[in-house]
């Protein structure tokens, strides 16, 4: 009943119509369960309030006063200033709204109001409170729910912090009264006799060991808190529940990995200098050291389930190369899922150099492919006639049969589940999975991460590769940015030029967001008239994606304008330049990635970082980024430097989106819901434990009971 509420329709709120339903939608808010999870982003704290005669400059102070005088002034076209003088019997105080044309109808002469907002110095010693916002006063009531803590939520055009609120509060009273109904039903008494609070509440055990709120006290407590104290307990239940669920499906994935150990397979010694002596290059000391984990994990009888973690550009593909090679020499085929056509297609190039000259046969099945070829690669797959295989997803579609799959290999976009291993299995054996990432991040937080996989790091670049210049400039260095941009494109090198937006809306135009759309239309006129550009962003569709970064790689496109959808991409050996727009935009770990982009082939390459904040943090996070190209060492410096409410640039490729934890701030809660998951997992057979995997495992896919 509780899953019902919260799949309702948010139009099923009083006061919610199709037209606020919509701006809702662009918050990503479509059911009741959406809205309720639309954690406030700060409160207002409105509970100090102020006579006139004790306001200082800088107070955040409520204001409780009487309107004495109203005067409009239009200070030129569309701008128009209304002052508002009000007294309390202490002293005046002038109100300054700008553009706020609803003011005359709004306040009245001799009424009492109460207004929050921030102290300014006005002229002479007059003070002054710009547009703040404000109720009616008539009685105590009034005034003691104003002066509650405020949430502030995300807005879009279209919604107000009022509607918001007031539609959040209507779905907590909604709330409430089924929950009151559901606990008249004919088990409450057995729920109450085991501690139950409800289907979906923590075992009380948990709920006592760590110290946490109830879930539905929660929910109300991080939207309506007393106190900040409240506001901090409410978010951190809420961000224990969503980390727990990560570690409880980590823990089940593991666990089934561990259940069909006896099912793995035991390739047997190898010589692996057979590939190794072709390669033009040597290894590193770090995947060599990378490559003895791989080797021992498939000699063992236990499934290899392992992250290999490397920079960008630190020789994974080689690595990977050589587990397949192992396996196709021990007489079973290698597969490597890629996320895109165009990188399927580039690791079959690659790869096919490596294993053909030595017999082994390499087969690329993607969606781009013809029905007819696409039957063709599939008969000669499933009759074990192409060892190694490289695609997209079609390579684990319903209907596709392998020979004798041994070893899979994906990247980080494609953790398999339960259902996909079995898809890739054969009655008695289950192949290895091996997951590369490029994302460097601290090995403490990949090992909670990642806690059903072993992790190997590969730390050092191969020999010989120059590292990537980087510089800082602010946007009065355009001209003289973009002028050596197209000398080096004019050279016969490409460059990427990328942005945080795709194009710029209401909330941005002003703030100095430079977007991928508007430049590309300038630049192109301008800069880099007569050279080939184009646009690259990722609403685009998969197929047209595609078709711009194949035309990129063959070099017939010069100048990229993208957003980080090319994050992680195609190698294309010939861009040498990246500038990336509002780069304070963007966290430490993502723009160390999207320079990865550029210093691919034997040219000097270079990123140019463009800003004009003047945030400390910001300058900070430039330095590390011009001073230098590790990965790993980057990575450490972004979680030491990102503090609160620094919400820019979190998302990190590769690691999970949560609706309220944060993975750099909430350290310890993962540490907490990693100790809770082992507890529950152990009691998974008493009653209010098995109650609470059985929830949990109808919301997590490929998660069955433990």
């Amino acid at each position: 009943m509780e899953n019902s509420f919260k799949e309702k329709s948010i139009t099923d709120i009083k006061g919610i119509k199709d037209v606020r339903a919509k701006a809702f939608a662009r918050l990503g808010v479509y059911t009741v369960g959406d809205l309720l999870s639309l954690c406030p982003i700060r409160y207002e704290n409105r509970a100090v309030v102020k006579k006139i005669d004790e306001l200082k400059q800088h107070d955040e102070v409520s204001v409780i006063a009487y309107v004495n005088k109203i005067v409009k002034k239009t200070l030129r076209r569309n701008l128009t200033l209304y002052t508002v003088t009000v007294s309390d019997g202490t002293g005046n105080l002038q109100i300054s709204f700008y553009n706020q044309n609803y003011i005359q109808q709004t306040l009245k002469y001799n009424y009492r109001y109460i207004f929050f907002g921030t102290v300014t110095q006005g002229f002479g010693s007059t003070l002054v409170m710009q547009n703040p916002v404000f109720e009616k006063a008539d009685d105590e009531n009034a005034v003691n729910k104003f002066t509650q803590l405020q949430p502030i939520y995300p807005l879009v055009n279209g919604l107000t912090q009022k509607t918001v609120r007031n539609a959040v509060s209507e779905a907590l009273k909604l709330s409430r009264e089924i929950t009151s109904v559901n606990e008249t039903d004919s088990d409450a008494h057995i729920r109450t006799m085991s501690g139950i609070n409800s289907r979906c509440e923590l075992p009380v055990e948990i709920l006592k060991e760590f110290n946490l709120m109830k879930e539905h006290d929660a929910k109300a407590s991080i939207h309506f808190p007393k106190s900040i104290t409240e506001a901090e307990e409410a978010r951190r239940r809420l961000a224990f529940d969503e980390l727990l669920e990560l570690q409880l499906m980590l823990f089940n994935m593991k666990r089934n990995c561990d259940r069909n150990g006896n099912m793995g397979i035991r390739f047997s010694k190898t010589d692996i200098t057979e590939l190794t002596s072709t390669l033009p290059f040597e290894l590193t000391d770090s995947q060599k050291s990378v490559w003895d984990d791989i080797e021992s994990d498939m000699e063992s009888q236990k499934i290899m389930n392992r992250l290999v973690i490397g920079d960008v550009g630190s020789g994974k593909t080689i690595v990977a190369v050589m587990a397949m090679f192992k396996a196709i020499r021990n007489g079973y085929q290698a597969v490597y899922m890629a996320p895109t056509e165009i990188l399927a297609e580039q690791h079959y190039s690659n790869i096919r150099r490596f294993l053909e000259p030595l017999g082994i046969t390499v087969g690329l099945l993607t969606g781009a492919l013809t029905a007819k070829n696409k039957r063709e690669i599939k008969k000669e797959i499933a009759l074990g006639n192409i060892a190694c295989i490289i695609g997209t997803q079609a390579l684990i579609q319903d209907g596709m049969q392998f020979f004798k799959p041994g070893i899979v290999i994906t990247d980080e976009q494609h953790r398999f589940g339960v259902r996909q291993r079995a898809m890739l299995s054969n009655k008695e054996t289950m192949p290895d999975i091996l997951v590369m990432t490029a994302t460097p991040i601290p090995r403490t937080l990949a090992l909670i991460l990642y806690g059903d996989m072993d992790i190997s790091s590969i730390k050092t670049l191969p020999t010989g590769r120059l590292p990537i210049k980087t510089y800082l400039a602010n946007s009065d260095m355009h001209y003289r940015v973009y002028t050596w941009v197209r000398k080096l494109v004019k050279e016969g090198q490409q460059a990427y030029i990328v942005h945080p937006m795709i194009e710029t809306n209401d909330e941005t135009e002003d703030n100095g967001i430079v977007s991928a759309t508007e430049n590309y239309m300038m630049l192109s006129d301008t800069a880099f008239e007569g050279i080939p550009t184009a646009l690259l962003h990722g609403k685009m569709k998969g197929a047209e994606k595609d078709e711009i970064m194949r035309r990129f790689a063959s070099g017939e496109i010069r100048v990229l304008f993208t957003t980080t959808v090319v994050e992680v991409g195609v190698d294309v050996s010939n861009a040498t330049v990246m500038v990336i727009e509002n780069a304070e935009r963007f966290g430490l770990a993502q723009l160390h990635q999207l320079r990865g982009r550029v210093g691919r082939g034997a040219l000097q390459s270079h990123c140019t970082l463009i800003t004009d904040s003047k945030s400390e943090l910001v300058k900070k996070r430039m330095k590390v980024m011009t001073s230098g190209c590790d990965g790993f060492a980057i990575s450490e410096k972004d979680l030491e430097l990102r503090g609160p409410g620094e919400f820019f640039g979190t998302a990190q490729h590769g690691i999970p989106a949560f609706k309220v934890a944060n993975l750099y701030e909430d350290i310890p809660i993962l540490k907490d819901a990693q100790r809770a998951a082992a507890i529950i997992a152990e009691k998974a057979d008493e009653a209010e434990f098995k109650e609470y995997i059985e929830y949990i495992a109808s919301r997590i896919t490929d998660m069955v009971q433990l």
